[in-house]
């Protein structure tokens, strides 16, 4: 067997490629790479692996987008597409694993530090019950983990597509703003960066203000600086909306095992997000408060947990 596999982790933004030391577990050689609207990701893979000293036989693409046995891949937010026979035969794999992305970031759960984790309230985890992972990036990923015989079975999601409900008539203006431009408004329209921008451009209307172009960086910028009110009331209600879909998560399978908070947005502003209403709105649940309030929340601060992740679910398949 090869020592090391070649690892991927395909978003909405940005590819990332590593890698994978089959047997000490780690990362190596990680590079990431903006998508450009006409990449072919066969050419990515042949440039990216062009620059290593290592034959590579094995591989694990982890991408947002759903996964089914089609041997062709279309990703929901670019333009990326690929045929896994091409990739087998183009790189001259013996073995290829292609999964959704917050499948391989939940396969690396079991093995992270705890130095890459940040615990925002609730109690200690009860492993004898199911996981939730979710994120936002580019788009909101959603996965869970269940245990069966002792060992942690993902499964994959497309949660981040569901609806998320208002709880105030000021929510109920925000989602009236958004359903003028979506028409159906999902939970990823309000929890990824362009959801960031979707909220602060539906508060610019509310408020009968011009509405601007403007990236979530700089809306995350003016908010943590305070300089913007309406750029602090847009992260507040991102972290609001961050806290009851979590808790929407939790309660859907009783997931004391704990829910970990993935995704390249929240770690940049995690002092930020300790404060907000997040955990408020994560245990507001009614009758059944008393349930979430004991489940601990884990932010991921680890840089590539999809490409670990990755590289964590292959050799699980090797081992079966």
């Amino acid at each position: 067997m090869n020592q090391y596999a070649l690892v991927t982790d395909i978003g909405g933004t940005n590819a990332r490629f590593a890698l994978y030391n089959l047997v000490t577990n780690e990362l190596s050689a990680i590079t990431k790479v903006l998508i450009a609207k006409d990449d072919v990701l066969l050419t990515l893979i042949k440039n990216y692996l062009a620059t290593q000293s290592v034959i590579i036989k094995m591989a694990c693409i982890a991408i947002a987008c759903p996964i089914d046995d089609s041997d062709v891949i279309k990703m929901t937010n670019n333009n990326l597409t690929f045929s896994r026979s091409e990739l087998v035969k183009e790189l001259n794999l013996t073995k290829l694993e292609v999964i959704n992305d917050f499948t391989a970031v939940s396969m690396s759960i079991a093995k992270l530090p705890k130095q890459d984790l940040v615990k925002i309230g609730g109690d200690e985890p009860d492993l004898n019950y199911p996981i939730a992972i979710y994120g936002a990036g580019t788009g909101l990923g959603v996965s869970h983990l269940i245990k069966v015989n002792e060992y942690w079975v993902t499964l994959p999601g497309e949660g981040g597509h569901t609806e998320l409900p208002m709880t105030s008539d000021d929510e109920d203006c925000i989602l009236v703003e958004l359903r003028k431009k979506f028409g159906r408004v999902s939970t990823e329209r309000f929890l990824s960066g362009n959801g960031i921008v979707n909220i602060y451009q539906a508060l610019q209307h509310i408020n009968n203000q011009a509405v601007e172009e403007i990236t979530p960086d700089i809306i995350v910028k003016k908010a943590l600086s305070k300089s913007c009110p309406l750029c602090l009331q847009t992260l507040t209600y991102f972290c609001t909306f961050m806290g009851r879909f979590g808790g929407n998560l939790a309660l859907t399978l009783n997931t004391q095992g704990g829910v970990y908070i993935a995704g390249g947005i929240v770690p940049r502003f995690i002092e930020f997000f300790k404060t907000s209403p997040f955990r408020d709105a994560f245990e507001h649940k009614g009758r059944m408060s008393y349930l979430v309030k004991k489940i601990p929340v884990y932010v991921i601060t680890h840089e590539d947990p999809g490409l670990f992740g990755a590289g964590v679910y292959l050799q699980n398949c090797l081992n079966k």
